[in-house]
């Protein structure tokens, strides 16, 4: 009924898409595949801003941070009036050890004051279950969602705190969110885990009366003025904090939890930029290819159409409505799965991130941006191909194509006729004559592979950052902080703990390093000159000694700061009598997470003016003795916070299961697609084009199997060529997003294991077989009495 209503080049139209329907829907998935990427990178990164500032707008997440050591409350007045401060908070905030019942290990934590009533206030909770707390009741505290849940807490049950060496029997009233714990991270660890760290909130007068600090606070937190100057309200902060031992205001971009957030907005908005775009130019080449053969193919029938009167608008309209509407499809299919994929993504991110909603939504712009590039891709890439056809003139469209010349080819095919058949001197043949074809089709396929190398390195690259920081530089079983600095013979108290073997020390200091106008609050670490079990090494992986005096700086830090080996640096230490000195570059040291400083102990303790002191210990432990360990930790005032090797490990491997696993799957779905549709046209647009020759020859007397080997052995050789193309535009296309990818928590080493350029090879081998079977079906169908009949 349709047709009945369309006028002639339009019923020709329907009939040549349902004619090369299995390329036009090849073509079409691989327009998806851009459109959907777009949409599911651009529709995700603005949801996820969308969400991070509606929450912290309305929870009044902090913009600066002012911690000290002891200061009194009635400072805050002060820090009211400096310039650009609009409003400010003080608080109790502390690390503690916390024991869970059924958590034989002990669990890092945080806990912090919350005024007495819930009044809307800086860093503002969001109360998911239960209640506030009661503040006649001191034992009474919140606990953050991740830790509750993933322990099986909730309102009623309890846990165990050491509060300033005191050891507290604690009740939890209500489960909460907080935007200062969107990344729920322990400090020094580089993934969440929600069962090895966890947070609690306190009334301020109870927390006041544990930790020593009634009258006084730790920690002060600001909102600023709108247009305020940051870097000035901050240097107006630490001066007048000085006196009370302060280590060093901070601002949002140092927010361990916004930082990693900010982090993975800044990797889609990447991932939006390069990615779609690179498909999208693969479907442009596509659709160039198959629109420009099939009018090689249909040229005696583009004359026969001018002949009878249709002009050149007339004929350009008609192709010009088939890459439409292969395109309008790929559109469809593509918004389609932008929007499936965008939401599984967000299901991913609300578990990643803790908001108290996160929903996957992309503005009409975003649709109307992949649409239009969609469009734009299509008529770019087939203009030149629709021009070509209208300028056929009538008299010369009808006629056939002059056949092949091979007579250039003969004297190097004469040498191969002794090791090669029939069939394979007329594939090398045809290869020869169409070079340019030969050419572009290798290419089309090499593509696809490096796509598919491109969307799957990063887990190859994740896996060695894993084994290189925890088997390589970090190779402690165990890594304890103290409350305070202790003097060197708490490396020996750490020996004699049940089940340790070696104990190295470590001192971490507060800094400020500064360069000029470049400057970085950061930690200085200092380390033993012959540590084993936590190491500094180079980028061949050996072991880097420490200097006896300077720094060594991570590569990225040095960067940061604009100065390389040799160069001195302003050191600003901001503890005990805070000395500031000007110290030597004396090397860079490549690092793939964070960014870190390290100084020999000795001269870190010289430079400090005191005795040998450290801030905790790496342990390497009998594992047989483990549970023995982790008893007397949980009971040691001192200890401030155990961080476990093995379970950081593991839970960086399930972090890298839920979150990079996905996108690469995400990726590897789409690049699998267009492999697939890129050999298919090939496949599919050679058979169009030699399926006359074909049945020809096998009236000639050639078998099916002859007939078949001549065009699939000619797509299994252009496969083969493409094979080490495509694993060269893999590299090359890891290798930009290895560099756009290159932020201060982490830098993805180019690495490409050999198991991905296979798995690479596979998807295009069995995408080539597969489509190779697809093809032989109709090469069996070929009409044998059509060539027999004389061409007009």
């Amino acid at each position: 009924m349709l047709i009945e209503w369309c006028n002639a080049l339009d019923r020709k139209l329907l009939r040549d898409l349902w004619a090369i329907k299995g390329q036009a829907l090849a073509i079409a998935v691989v327009i998806g595949c851009g459109v959907g990427m777009y949409i599911m990178s651009r529709g995700m990164l603005l949801s996820l801003q969308e969400t991070r500032d509606a929450y912290y707008e309305r929870y009044r997440f902090a913009d600066l941070w002012a911690p000290v050591k002891r200061a009194p409350d009635a400072l805050r007045e002060q820090i009211v009036t400096l310039p650009g401060v609009r409003r400010a908070e003080t608080r109790i905030r502390a690390g503690v050890v916390l024991d869970v019942e059924g958590a034989s290990a002990p669990i890092t934590g945080e806990i912090q004051s919350l005024p007495e009533k819930p009044v809307p206030h800086i860093n503002d909770i969001v109360l998911r279950r239960g209640r506030y707390f009661d503040p006649q009741h001191e034992d009474e505290v919140l606990a953050l969602q991740s830790f509750a849940e993933a322990h099986g807490l909730g309102p009623g049950d309890h846990l165990y705190a050491i509060l300033n060496g005191t050891k507290k029997r604690l009740t939890i009233t209500g489960v909460v969110l907080s935007p200062e714990y969107v990344y729920a991270i322990s400090p020094g660890e580089i993934v969440p885990d929600k069962k090895r760290f966890g947070v609690l909130w306190m009334n301020r007068e109870a927390l006041a009366n544990a930790f020593d600090l009634d009258g006084a606070f730790n920690e002060a937190v600001l909102l600023t003025s709108p247009g305020a100057n940051e870097d000035a309200v901050i240097d107006q902060l630490d001066t007048l904090l000085k006196r009370y031992g302060a280590t060093g205001a901070y601002g949002r971009k140092q927010q361990i939890s916004d930082q990693f957030l900010s982090n993975e907005i800044n990797q889609l908005n990447t991932m939006g930029r390069i990615l779609p775009p690179v498909f999208l130019l693969v479907a442009a080449f596509l659709l160039n290819v198959v629109i420009n053969r099939l009018i090689d193919t249909e040229r005696e029938q583009i004359g026969l159409l001018k002949a009878f009167g249709y002009g050149r608008m007339a004929v350009a309209l008609h192709y010009l409505k088939m890459i439409g509407a292969v395109t309008l499809l790929g559109i469809v299919i593509g918004i389609a799965m932008g929007l499936w994929l965008g939401q599984g993504l967000a299901r991913m991110y609300q578990d990643y991130f803790k908001f108290p909603f996160l929903l996957f939504s992309a503005p009409a712009d975003v649709y109307l941006i992949a649409v239009g590039a969609a469009l734009g891709v299509g008529g770019t890439a087939t203009v030149s191909a629709v021009l070509r056809a209208t300028r056929l003139e009538p008299a010369v469209a009808m006629v056939p194509p002059p056949p092949p010349d091979y007579s250039r080819s003969a004297a190097g095919l004469e040498r191969l006729a002794r090791w090669l058949d029939q069939p394979s001197r007329m594939i090398l043949r045809h290869l020869y004559r169409w070079p340019k074809r030969a050419g572009l089709t290798t290419l089309g396929i090499a593509m696809s592979m490096g796509l598919l190398i491109g969307a799957s390195f990063s887990w190859d690259a994740m896996l060695y950052m894993v084994d290189i920081s925890f088997n390589v530089i970090d190779r402690q079983d165990v890594t304890v902080n103290f409350v305070e600095p202790r003097n060197r013979r708490a490396v020996q108290d750490l020996l004699h703990a049940p089940g340790v073997m070696t104990a190295e020390p470590f001192r971490a200091v507060p800094a400020v390093l500064r360069n000029g106008q470049f400057n970085r609050r950061e930690a200085i670490i200092g380390l033993s000159d012959n540590a084993k079990l936590s190491r500094v090494v180079d980028t061949t992986l050996h072991p880097v000694p420490l200097p006896p005096n300077g720094l060594l700086l991570s590569d990225k830090l040095a960067e940061l700061l604009h100065v390389e080996a040799g160069d001195l640096l302003r050191v600003e230490i901001r503890t005990g009598r805070r000395p500031e000195v000007d110290l030597p570059v004396r090397g860079i040291v490549k690092t793939y997470m964070g960014t870190a400083a390290y100084m020999d102990l000795r001269s870190l303790n010289r430079l400090l003016k005191e005795d040998i002191a450290i801030s905790g210990g790496y342990l390497l432990v009998d594992p047989q003795r483990t549970d023995a360990l982790y008893r007397a930790l949980k009971n040691t005032p001192v200890v401030a916070g155990v961080s476990l090797q093995e379970q950081a490990q593991s839970a960086f491997y399930d972090t890298l299961q839920e979150s990079l696993g996905t996108f690469v799957f995400f990726n590897t779905l789409f690049a699998g697609l267009i492999a697939v549709g890129v050999v298919y046209n090939n496949a599919r647009i050679s058979l169009s084009e030699r399926a006359r020759e074909l049945a020809s020859l096998r009236v000639l007397g050639l078998t099916r199997g002859e007939v078949s080997y001549i065009l699939l052995g000619e797509l299994a050789l252009l496969t083969l060529l493409a094979l080490p193309l495509g694993a060269f535009l893999g590299y090359a296309l890891a290798r930009g997003l290895v560099l756009s990818f290159d932020t201060e928590l982490f830098r993805i080493p180019l690495i490409i294991n050999p198991s991905t350029y296979g798995y690479a090879v596979l998807i295009v081998v069995l995408a080539a077989i597969g489509s190779g079977l697809l093809v032989r079906r109709r090469i069996d169908r070929l009409d044998l009495i059509g060539v027999l009949k004389t061409r007009e």
